[in-house]
């Protein structure tokens, strides 16, 4: 297995005493390439901290995982294969599959980061468990994306305007939400947003505020929501057997360090969040993104009870529907016992 870890004349020079001490190559899988959590936190962490949190003794290799010629529903069973021995996952992708994943950030669930916080801080325990003993996987961190919300091209003023509009959306619980609106879920990739919206086959997606920008949404799109329908939650792991025959001063370091990342991109996707509305809506503290022209659709109190009434009669049935009676114990032992009041749900 450690063998997957390093490069051919990396590991034949193990074997000449007359070399110094070879440099470990670790090979990453990251998150979304183009996006800043990958431009500017993780890309930057592999391929130059590392080294220079190691002095020289390790480094690494690091491409995104939409870039990686690997679906995204196969990543999981590749770490578990040790295939890729590091890598990067999305929660939605994990829930096709494995739907009780996808408890962590349903739609409707999570209306700040707050909110998100708190349920990752209930749900994680079982996660981390689950990856390990299921599939052969430790978590390492889990990070998260800016939130994602409704960009539209025509106007509206709440959810319920929504009504028979065709809404991209990338998760089953995205989907839910939307149909209960009235819309037409229509999910697909991040990479064909643009192109789905330019040729008519969407009026509005749901993606993040900043990735929006980043993509040129507020060129094709004139309104968006404030509310965060999801997250984007995503699990960057190892094989276990992995990262079981790595060093053990390696291991150490990455303990030390990768919480320390995992805290810097949820800061980033906090102010990203932020800035990617003031972004997309042209206001001056916009500094990363590109000023667009759009109107702010603001989080209403009708709004927030219809969120909260759609994750109690739409959302959360549908994802017991998928996910199996078990699955209910689940969340009434994680994300509904730590809800205020607790929301607990018959198997």
């Amino acid at each position: 297995m450690l063998a997957l870890l390093c490069s051919a004349s990396i590991c034949h020079a193990q074997t000449a005493v007359s070399q110094p001490a070879p440099v470990l190559k670790l090979r990453i899988v990251g998150g979304l390439g183009g996006l800043n959590q990958y431009t500017q936190q993780e890309e930057p962490f592999w391929s130059r901290e590392l080294a220079r949190l190691s002095h020289g003794k390790y480094s690494a290799d690091i491409v995104p995982f939409d870039r990686a010629g690997v679906p995204g529903n196969d990543m999981l069973r590749l770490m578990q294969l040790g295939v890729m021995p590091f890598g990067t996952t999305l929660i939605s992708s994990l829930a096709q599959p494995y739907s009780v994943y996808a408890a962590i950030d349903l739609a409707g669930l999570n209306p700040d980061l707050s909110s998100l916080k708190k349920s990752v801080a209930a749900f994680r325990p079982y996660l981390e468990n689950e990856l390990r003993q299921r599939h052969n996987v430790e978590m390492l961190a889990l990070y998260t994306y800016p939130a994602q919300v409704v960009f539209c091209k025509q106007a509206f003023s709440g959810l319920t305007d929504l009504a028979g509009r065709h809404v991209r959306v990338s998760s089953a619980t995205q989907s839910d939400f939307v149909a209960a609106l009235g819309a037409t879920p229509v999910r697909t990739g991040f990479g064909e947003i643009m192109a789905n919206m330019k040729s008519g086959n969407t009026d509005c997606a749901i993606t993040g505020t900043m990735s929006g920008n980043t993509l040129g949404l507020h060129r094709v799109t004139s309104h968006i929501h404030s509310l965060p329908i999801t997250w984007g939650l995503a699990v960057f792991g190892a094989n276990k057997t992995a990262w079981d025959a790595l060093p053990p001063d390696l291991k150490a370091l990455l303990s030390r360090e990768l919480p320390q990342l995992e805290a810097s991109i949820w800061r980033a996707s906090e102010h990203e969040t932020a800035e990617g509305l003031a972004c997309n809506t042209g206001r001056p503290n916009c500094k990363t993104g590109i000023q667009g022209k759009m109107q702010i659709v603001a989080l209403s109190t009708s709004d927030d009870l219809l969120r909260q009434q759609m994750l109690l009669s739409t959302v959360l049935p549908g994802w017991l529907k998928r996910c199996g009676a078990s699955c209910a114990l689940v969340w009434n032992q994680t994300i509904g016992a730590s809800l205020n009041p607790p929301l607990l749900l018959k198997p």
